[in-house]
């Protein structure tokens, strides 16, 4: 089966800690928000944390 086409958003894998799956599911449902979204909330969160802003210069202007 081929994978669908993703314009704006690139696959990767990676895991969580077993404690943490449940809690990520329940967020996900109680929020309605998807986990890709989450994810992307707190990969942001984490790179300012770090000093690393998660926007792109190129990005900027095409929004």
């Amino acid at each position: 089966m081929a994978e669908p086409f993703l314009k704006n958003r690139r696959r990767f894998t990676s895991s969580l800690d077993n404690h943490l799956v449940p809690l990520f599911d329940e967020l996900a449902a109680k929020t309605r928000i998807p986990k890709s979204r989450l994810l992307d909330e707190a990969i942001s969160d984490l790179l300012l944390k770090h000093g690393v802003s998660p926007i792109n210069k190129d990005e900027k202007n095409d929004n």
